[in-house]
């Protein structure tokens, strides 16, 4: 009969370390202050020997919070009520509440008041969790499920996302085919975030398929968001580059260029076209109405939550989710709507109003 292999305990931990039962007993509680090399000493020691500490462990195996987690990198825009929204009527559906930790984009942290302790799984957005981190929690067996984000190499663990590069090339297509558009700005997301990196790739895959030269000129960054969009398309503007067509990277950043066109004079779509990502609901409202990709930001949510249960139930997962996009078109590319179209938007605009 095959002996079963004894978890790792503190002494080992210690030994691994090189340092004493005591030292690796204060990094665990974090009561008091230990050298930063023989902290990361420790750290790495219980990584590479997979030790869990027995409060955690107990927890692991007998403790259900009905809860799972979120990390956000950052809680702002447009996008992100659509993600709850979808988040949300699933987890009802599943019986289980949500709770949330957003820390900032530029500087995720490794540990998170969120994870094992407090929640039966964890939903991980782009950028928001540090590698270190997600380690930990993956040799924990810890149930979690990416949005958004490729999981790093050895690591198997669910995503879910959308046809980013498949949206960005039938968006940039249009304007070049129906528009003769050859002058196209594309505005990248924040760093490292994957939805940019996919959009770009459809940029630059629809530029090569008109056989038209790739210019690191028409490149800036709006960061997914609007006063970087204005920032970006006003240095553009100052710096005598010619356009006449804007991929904005999303819709949020979509209205920073609105602003920065409109006040230099510039008319949308006569003088340069402007589509956005994303199809959020302001979208269709804004003057002229934005052309965009429509992507099912709620059912992301939703499937996101459907895999997580599926791994807290002991079942297989999903390895890659990957949701179909579909092209939006309407008037700030330089199409035209007809009049019922035109009387359908004001009409949801004005029921929207009234609720």
């Amino acid at each position: 009969m095959a002996t079963k292999t004894r978890p790792p305990t503190i002494a080992d931990v210690a030994r691994h370390a090189e340092v004493s039962i005591a030292t690796v007993s204060r990094v665990l509680n974090g009561t008091v202050p230990v050298q930063l090399e023989k902290a990361e000493r420790v750290r790495v020691a219980m990584a590479e020997l997979q030790f869990v500490p027995r409060s955690a462990a107990r927890m692991l195996a007998s403790r259900k919070t009905n809860t799972i987690g979120l990390v956000f990198s950052e809680i702002g825009g447009a996008f992100f009520p659509h993600l709850l929204k979808g988040i949300e009527a699933q987890l009802h559906v599943a019986g289980y509440e949500l709770l949330i930790y957003s820390t900032h984009i530029d500087h995720p942290i490794r540990r998170k008041p969120i994870g094992e302790h407090n929640t039966d799984g964890l939903l991980v957005f782009t950028t928001s969790l540090e590698l270190e981190e997600l380690k930990r929690l993956y040799n924990l067996n810890f149930p979690i499920v990416l949005l958004h984000e490729t999981p790093p190499v050895g690591m198997n663990i669910p995503v879910i996302t959308i046809e980013n590069k498949d949206g960005a090339e039938m968006l940039v297509s249009h304007l070049i085919e129906k528009h003769g558009k050859r002058r196209i700005v594309f505005l990248r997301g924040p760093d490292g975030h994957e939805d940019s990196q996919w959009r770009e790739k459809g940029y630059r895959e629809a530029l090569q398929a008109y056989n038209i030269p790739f210019d690191p000129k028409l490149i800036g960054v709006g960061g997914f968001e609007e006063d970087q969009a204005f920032a970006a398309i006003q240095h553009m503007l100052a710096d005598g580059v010619e356009f006449d067509a804007v991929f904005a990277g999303d819709d949020d950043a979509s209205i920073g260029v609105y602003r920065a066109l409109k006040q230099a004079g510039r008319l949308i779509p006569q003088d340069v076209a402007v589509v956005g990502f994303d199809d959020v609901q302001f979208s269709r409202y804004l003057s002229p109405a934005l052309t965009t990709v429509r992507a099912p930001i709620e059912e992301v949510g939703r499937e996101a939550v459907r895999q997580l249960t599926r791994l807290m139930n002991g079942e297989q997962a999903e390895a890659l989710t990957l949701m179909r996009t579909e092209l939006v078109i309407r008037e700030s590319c330089g199409c035209s709507l007809t009049s019922n179209e035109s009387i359908q938007i004001k009409e949801e605009f004005l029921s929207s109003t009234r609720r």
